[in-house]
């Protein structure tokens, strides 16, 4: 079992033309979700039409300075977009379905397949994009066709309900989907991953086995999420004052429990922050969430009642700047402040890249005077991903012929690939796959013939897809190094300096002073520069080179330099 020896790529990049998919072949490529977690997309061709399944986002890091979001590559798909007959979704969290928007943008008319829930949350996200879908509902033990995919939809566990595995049937072999899953056998709402339908299909054949990678690494199993309830509702019962509980949105379950610890402890519940507000109606209308009669108020009454029969559930559990716990944490909420005597609940877990974002909250939160129970001290979450006791199970009920790790970073890869050995699929029938890999299938067979180009997309702001790796490089320059600006006033015709130079600097901690020294030095290459001729770019550049050689030298620092040459 290797890896492939191709780099994925933070930059669009030239590749070998890659001929078209015959009709004989499947064709997989994976847009997303390989090599990290979020943005899953894969997309899945056969005889000259293409199925989406997954259309996600990734939420950027810390070196990705003012992105709001990183989308799947989409190149591809909009190259191709009169040949996609549908976008079919496992279930409906931010890292599968956030992206929908984006291509919808270039095709409004693209059917969306999925769950009630799944599609009740991308039709109220889309129509924040004045995007009007078509949409196809489907529940477990539906089969439909899809161009020339004929799609089974199997239940599974996560932590947001209705989740759906895809079972895809074609004339070249099957391929097994999971999304996201686990194997709880007390899952709050009674719904079972239906291990029944995995046998079933695993006795028809999988090819190819496309599995979530995200827990490969830790042994054992993923605790019953009903073993929250009553951690939640202990901490409430014990809260003295105020209550905080931040998760992601979409997590209905853990609402639930939420709801339910506050009713029994006679406290009311306020939803916090646009996507819950929005999100709870829609499981509230659907059956999904079940609300104690009286709980929930409106967030303005909160302040009417006694500090100990509030509870407050919010968005913010990663961290984001935006998000309500953080600005509760900045003391920057209009309507709700924490301090000595309240709680904070993060209940759910650290989505990798978040850990600093996260700690930061905490510690601004714990500052305040607030308790914060977190996953750390206290059982207040479960994961919604197979650990490698579920995986086992899952391999061993579906005998594939072929493991395709998806969804998780290259160790959660690895890690994956190992346990479908151990099973007894062949080293060599593992595919550790990137972003952009080509993976075909004929007859059964599956393996790597290619890539294509790959790249970032970035949100930031209302611009899509305009920021690039140097803008993203400038910023992290100005947030780490600072700025110099530099500017003069020359005559060109009597080759004269008339005026400077004179510099700035921003975001340094020396004084402006501390440039005096360079000054005359400064100087000199300009009037160089005019001596020779030089037009207004060679006279900037050669204030750039000695400021940029003098800084390094002297402050250690590389910082972004902007030189500015008037003639006269």
């Amino acid at each position: 079992m290797a890896p492939v020896t191709d780099k994925q790529n933070d930059t669009q990049t030239q590749t070998p033309e890659l001929a078209p998919a015959a009709d004989d072949v499947v064709r997989i490529i994976p847009l997303g979700g390989l090599g990290e977690v979020g943005r899953n997309c894969n997309i899945f061709e056969h005889r000259g039409r293409i199925v989406v399944i997954d259309c996600g986002v990734l939420f950027p890091e810390d070196h990705q300075p003012g992105v709001d979001l990183v989308l799947p590559d989409l190149d591809y798909l909009v190259e191709n977009i009169s040949r996609v007959e549908a976008i079919v979704l496992t279930h409906g969290h931010e890292d599968h379905i956030g992206a929908v928007p984006y291509l919808l943008r270039h095709r409004p008319d693209i059917p969306i397949v999925g769950s009630p829930l799944t599609v009740a949350f991308v039709e109220a996200k889309l129509a924040e994009h004045k995007i009007a879908p078509r949409c196809l509902v489907v529940h477990e033990g539906d089969v439909e066709n899809v161009g020339p995919f004929e799609m089974e939809f199997i239940a599974v566990n996560h932590s947001v309900p209705d989740a759906l595995a895809v079972f895809v049937r074609t004339e070249e072999g099957n391929i097994f989907v999971t999304g996201d899953f686990k194997i709880d056998q007390l899952p709050v709402d009674d719904r079972l991953t239906d291990l029944r339908a995995f046998a079933r299909v695993g006795e028809e054949g999988v090819d190819v086995f496309m599995c979530d990678s995200t827990n490969a690494e830790h042994p054992g199993f993923i605790r019953p999420e009903t073993e929250i309830g009553p951690v939640i509702d202990d901490v409430i019962a014990r809260a003295t004052g105020q209550v905080v509980v931040a998760s992601f949105a979409s997590h209905v379950h853990r609402v639930q429990q939420v709801l339910d610890a506050a009713a029994k402890n006679g406290r009311k519940v306020a939803f916090v922050g646009r996507s819950m507000v929005r999100n709870m109606a829609i499981a509230e209308r659907l059956g999904y969430l079940g609300i104690p009669d009286g709980t929930v108020v409106e967030l303005g009454e909160m302040k009417q009642l006694p500090a100990n029969e509030r509870v407050y559930m919010s968005t913010g559990s990663q961290g984001e700047p935006m998000a309500v716990l953080s600005r509760i944490a900045r003391t920057s909420h209009k309507q709700i402040s924490v301090g000595p005597g309240d709680t904070v609940i993060f209940a759910s877990s650290l989505i990798p890249g978040n850990e600093n974002s996260v700690y930061r909250v905490i510690n601004g939160l714990m500052k305040l005077g607030a308790k914060v129970v977190h996953q750390g001290n206290a059982s207040v979450h479960v994961s919604g991903h197979a650990a490698e006791g579920e995986l086992l199970y899952a391999y061993n009920i579906l005998q594939p012929a072929y493991a395709f790790p998806i969804h998780g970073e290259v160790r959660h890869q690895v890690a994956n690939g190992a346990i479908a050995v151990k099973t007894g699929v062949e080293p060599e029938n593992v595919i550790l796959a990137e972003n952009g890999s080509v993976v075909d299938m004929h007859d059964g067979q599956a393996r790597i013939v290619g890539r294509i180009s790959f790249h970032n997309i970035y949100v930031d702001g209302s611009s899509v897809g305009d920021l690039v790796e140097d803008d993203l490089k400038d910023r992290r320059t100005l947030s780490s190094e600072g700025f110099v600006a530099i500017f003069a006033v020359v005559d060109s015709k009597a080759r004269a300096i008339v005026a400077g130079p004179h510099i700035q600097a921003r975001a340094m901690a020396e004084d402006d002073t501390v440039f005096d020294a360079i000054l005359p030095d400064v100087a000199q290459a300009l009037q160089a520069a005019l001596d020779e001729g030089q037009d207004c770019y060679g006279m900037q550049q050669a204030m750039r080179r000695v400021i940029g050689r003098w800084a390094s030298r002297s402050l250690r620092r590389g910082p972004m330099i902007i030189p500015t040459v008037v003639e006269i």
